[in-house]
């Protein structure tokens, strides 16, 4: 005789009822949930399942009873004896599972399997049930035990089992657990995958230690979905949309069953971030998961558009890094070409570095595959925040959400040097009305003014602001008259603090005054028009441009805040970046507001290097500031963080949002001409030559 596990002979439908209730006694789920919740979201098998029934034998019929295995029930070790009936020494392979097994009786198994493993280290039964969820149907041999092939109806019932003693899988069945986990339930029947899910439900409240664990399981998939993954043999294939949503079913099951279980899902979302060598596409798709994510846990919408953020703008930062790098090789046809169709999937080729491509290639490569993620990642947060702000009820509401990206900006953004692209949500959606531009300069403002920030964060700000004032297209002419006034007026404060302790230029000690300066040059050179007094008493922009140039005069504090300024020791024109100081001469100069060649002249033989001390030179500030040329020493960088946006897919947001340089009339179209003249004149000069050789 030879023992082997199998399912209840027919006899033992025929022991009395008490003591087969007796045998069949299960352990319920220990709910961590409040009383009033427990009773709604559990469900109950039906009064089917919990029939114990004989199962159809596998032998002869009726008609050939001496060709019946002889069955004998063992009571200590719940399994048949079988004689078999070649003769033959029974062996020790397990015959294959008998197919029509009751739920209660599956059920008892798997109590008694958990229970033999936990008190008397008889791990058979415990391995048998492993086996079932580890079969992989797109891998026969996935199990280790070629010969076992669970059904459909295997796999629900023991799923079943382990449902309804949810209770005893504590730590010591951690592997069973984890087989559960891994095994595959995505590519299944919608009833299954609904089973599946109560389970993960009522472990997670049940033994709160595999929270994590389901965590990371459902997780680990929204940033792709593995080959062959809803494409199980005898299923109908499930596509990526609907396998999302699966899984996307069972984190809204566990959230609303567990409402603090948000506070383990957050740091699982930061781990199961794409790493950055990853293929844009992957990076896209983790993102519109976690945006999915916020419909049904509200709660961790902070965390998690601050998760993007940050991982956003890293790859933005090491754009502009290597765009830089090679700027004079490729120029920034990366921002140029044309994204992939958002409703497709970008190749992995975009990511993937190939070993036959030789250094350049490799940089081209991966400089598309970070502009591709940037792309696509913002035109997902448009998308989310654009749906927010039109859902808003009030414009209180709309503040609040502006007040949510402000905070991402002030902690996340304005303090990463070079940010290219993820600033222009806060440019955007701060456009849609006055009260909300009025907030985010408020915001700027505040920070320049404040002693308190690191000269660093001051200089950045004043560069945003600046830059915001003078390329928002829906800021309104009050409101740069305003920033513009405050901004002079800050000025004349910082110089009236500085200059008694000046010798001479020096960026290292006086960092904020240069910052303000370079701010207030930058907004006249593109919102001019703005400042005039023409436009004061209500004259639109084409009106003033018909103006001569004698006709168009600016407010006295202007002149006299700017004189006093540029005058002074501190010398704002040599640190400034020379590109905006040169514009903003030249308009200063057409309008006859100031005249500062001469100055400029001077400063061309001002060396900064006398005026600064060995330990400023030292500075690690020195970083944050460029050389523009051996006699000129150290300057501002023209970093103005809302320059033209080539994103390809998300630059559509920006449409009609965006100040584009106008020419200056009267002095541009002069220069033109002059241009134009000398070009032909350059022509005529070869002519010349060719015809005399």
């Amino acid at each position: 005789m030879v023992s082997v596990a199998t399912s209840h002979s027919p006899a033992l439908s025929a022991t009395p009822s008490i003591h087969r209730t007796k045998m069949l006694q299960t352990s319920s789920p220990v709910s961590i949930l409040k009383s009033t919740k427990q009773n709604s979201m559990k469900r109950k098998i039906d009064d089917s399942e919990m029939t114990i029934s004989p199962p159809p034998s596998d032998g002869p019929s009726e008609q050939h009873p001496a060709k019946r295995p002889r069955v004998t029930w063992n009571e200590n070790d719940s399994i048949r004896t079988f004689s078999p009936l070649d003769g033959s020494k029974p062996g020790k392979q397990p015959p294959p599972t008998t197919p029509g097994k009751s739920a209660a009786v599956i059920r008892e198994e798997v109590r008694r399997a958990i229970h033999r493993h936990v008190t008397a280290g008889d791990s058979e039964a415990y391995d048998r049930i492993k086996q079932v969820f580890a079969f992989d149907p797109r891998k026969p041999d996935s199990s280790g035990q070629s010969w076992y092939t669970p059904s459909h109806a295997d796999l629900r019932n023991h799923l079943m089992g382990l449902l309804s003693h949810v209770a005893s899988l504590d730590r010591d069945c951690s592997s069973l657990v984890q087989a559960v986990l891994n095994s595959e339930w995505l590519g299944r029947d919608e009833a299954y995958v609904k089973l599946f899910i109560r389970f993960l439900g009522n472990l997670a409240a049940a033994q709160g230690t595999y929270l994590v664990q389901i965590f990371r399981m459902l997780t680990s998939k929204l940033s792709g979905i593995p080959n062959g993954t809803g494409k199980l043999p005898d299923y109908p294939p499930v596509n990526p949309a609907e396998i999302y949503s699966r899984i996307h079913l069972a984190l809204r099951h566990l959230m609303r069953l567990i409402p603090a279980g948000s506070g383990s899902l957050s740091p699982v979302l930061i781990q199961q971030f794409p790493p950055d060598p990853d293929a844009a596409k992957n990076f896209i798709a983790y993102t519109r998961n976690l945006i999915r994510i916020t419909t049904y846990a509200p709660e961790l919408q902070s965390d998690i558009l601050a998760l993007i953020t940050e991982r956003l703008v890293k790859i933005d930062v090491q754009i502009q890094i290597d765009l830089e790098d090679v700027e004079d090789e490729f120029g920034e046809n990366f921002l140029l070409e044309e994204a992939p169709d958002a409703e497709e999937e970008l190749d992995d080729s975009d990511s993937d570095l190939s070993d036959d491509e030789d250094e350049d290639d490799q940089r081209s490569t991966a400089i598309k595959s970070n502009v591709h993620k940037v792309d696509g990642i913002l035109d997902i947060l448009f998308e989310f925040f654009s749906d927010s702000f039109q859902a808003a009820a009030s414009g209180d509401d709309k503040e609040n959400i502006l007040d949510l990206l402000i905070s991402h900006f002030r902690s996340i953004i304005l303090p990463t040097y070079k940010s290219r692209h993820s600033q222009f949500l806060l440019f955007h959606f701060s456009q849609s009305s006055p009260e909300l531009v009025d907030r985010f300069a408020t915001e700027c403002i505040e920070i320049i003014s404040s002693k308190l920030q690191p000269s660093l964060t001051r200089q950045s700000a004043a560069a945003y602001l600046a830059s915001y004032v003078a390329r928002g297209a829906h800021i309104p002419g009050e409101a740069v008259r305003d920033v513009f006034d405050l901004l002079l007026t800050h000025l004349d404060t910082l110089q009236s603090d500085y200059e008694p302790n000046c010798r001479g230029p020096d960026l290292r000690c006086f960092a904020p005054f240069y910052s303000t300066a370079q701010a207030v040059f930058y907004i006249f050179c593109f919102r001019w028009r703005d400042l005039t007094n023409a436009a004061i008493e209500g004259d639109s922009e084409d009106q003033i441009d018909e103006l001569e140039p004698s006709q168009i005069t600016f407010p006295p504090n202007v002149k006299e805040y700017l004189h006093r300024a540029i005058y002074s020791r501190l010398n704002p024109l040599k640190i400034c970046s020379p590109t905006i100081v040169t514009q903003f001469a030249r308009i200063a100069n057409h309008f006859q507001l100031l005249y500062v060649y001469p100055l400029l002249e001077t400063n061309k033989r001002l060396r900064v290097t006398a005026f600064r001390s060995i330990a400023t030179l030292a500075s690690a500030q020195v970083s944050r500031e460029i050389r523009a040329s051996d006699h000129l020493g150290y300057q501002l960088d023209a970093y103005f963080p809302f320059d033209p946006y080539h994103l390809p897919r998300s630059r559509r947001w920006l449409e009609g949002d965006y100040v584009e340089w106008r020419g200056i009339p009267g002095l541009d179209d002069n220069e033109n001409s002059d241009s134009e003249a000398d070009e032909d004149d350059d022509e005529g000069d070869d002519a010349t030559a060719t015809d005399e050789e």
